[in-house]
């Protein structure tokens, strides 16, 4: 039943039938007719997906009354990821226990597949220019196995908890991660701003229904050597860089600065080879002005015959550092923390302020006294 709820999920999203080839210049995208196959969970959270041109970007497995859905962050970001899993699941509980399920209605496949960003390019519009950065403060103790830590909670009660400070639950959850952080850092560290990446759906600003990616990337910074520390001084702080930031201008000098790569007429013609080894190093760089992550993915929405015999989503993302996804799906809030810290010491602390402002939580991990379960 589930491998013919995938067959019907891929035939309504093209995208997840492609290969990604290396060129002469240039990565691309190229449509296979191989058919992705169902397969029991076997490979650790978020494992690496690409390792040739034949392989599949996408997989689906399952482990008793879980269904994974695992994508390759270039064929979709998280917006998209919800789309496609919501289908998955709506076809196959619809299948399991017979239901005749309407699926939503979507825009056209035409729209579905477009390239938002070379939509909403304009040659001759303001880009952003590179602003040089402080070094961020960078987590201790990283290892090489990732792990996964989640936490359930209300949407109501996580909602009460921001506004009893005034602030979007986003912020809240930003604010808490910032002084879980703070609270784990070396004196000699704190001249050094904490930095959080925070990815932002473009569709909210620009008229787009592609599931492809359409995202670009805002920063909060805190500087815990210049400033008190204290949480409110914390939650102003992030709302004063959101509504800075969170600009359809800005995003839009952004979005001009992602897609003029591709139009760059000195780039186009340099050969694969010689682009790397700088993209590389561009990563390196960009990496180190940043602390952590904070991905707000979305809200997960099913027809009222299928969401009762679904108990809920989770959505992690692979990290070499510290990345909190959090989703919702009815009144569940889910918190998905991924990372590389031997010691999750940050993750506990920032469970305990969401306890502390009368969150009930429920924690899970795929570690538990360092043994894997």
């Amino acid at each position: 039943m589930l491998q013919g709820a995938l067959d019907r999920t891929a035939e309504q999203y093209p995208n997840l039938r492609t290969v990604l080839r290396r060129g002469v210049f240039w990565y691309y995208l190229e449509q296979t007719e191989r058919r992705a196959r169902v397969v029991p969970e076997h490979a650790p959270p978020c494992a690496p997906l690409y390792e040739d041109s034949r392989s599949s970007l996408f997989e689906v497995s399952y482990w008793k009354n879980k269904i994974n859905l695992d994508v390759f962050h270039v064929i979709a970001d998280g917006a998209g990821a919800i789309e496609i899993m919501q289908t998955l699941v709506t076809e196959y509980v619809a299948a399991a226990h017979d239901l005749a399920v309407r699926q939503p209605q979507r825009a056209a496949l035409d729209e579905r597949m477009e390239d938002g960003f070379q939509k909403y390019y304009k040659s001759d519009a303001r880009s952003t220019k590179a602003q040089k950065k402080r070094r961020a403060y960078r987590l201790p103790q990283r290892g090489k196995t990732l792990k996964v830590f989640e936490g359930v909670c209300s949407v109501r009660q996580a909602l009460d908890a921001a506004h009893r400070y005034d602030a979007t639950l986003t912020v809240y959850l930003a604010a808490a991660l910032f002084e879980a952080i703070y609270g784990g850092m070396y004196v000699r560290d704190r001249k050094k701003p904490v930095v959080l990446t925070v990815p932002v759906d473009l569709r909210s600003y620009f008229p787009s229904h592609t599931a492809r990616n359409f995202f670009s990337i805002i920063r909060a910074s805190y500087a815990f050597d210049q400033e008190s520390g204290a949480f409110s001084d914390i939650l102003d702080s992030v709302a004063r860089a959101f509504k800075r930031e969170l600009t359809a201008e800005n995003l839009a000098a952004r979005l001009n600065s992602l897609a003029a790569l591709e139009h760059n007429f000195l780039l186009r013609p340099i050969p694969l080879f010689l682009k790397y080894p700088v993209l590389h190093v561009s990563g390196l760089i960009s990496d180190a002005g940043e602390t952590a992550a904070l991905s707000n993915i979305g809200k997960f929405q099913l027809p009222e015959e299928v969401g009762r015999y679904v108990k809920g989503f989770g959505v992690f993302v692979g990290t070499d550092a510290l990345q909190l996804c959090t989703c919702s799906y009815a009144d569940q809030l889910h918190l998905g923390f991924t990372t590389t810290m031997r010691d999750p010491a940050v993750i506990r602390r920032f469970f305990g302020r969401l306890t502390q402002d009368g969150i009930a939580l429920e924690v899970r991990s795929n570690t538990m006294y360092g043994e894997e379960r």
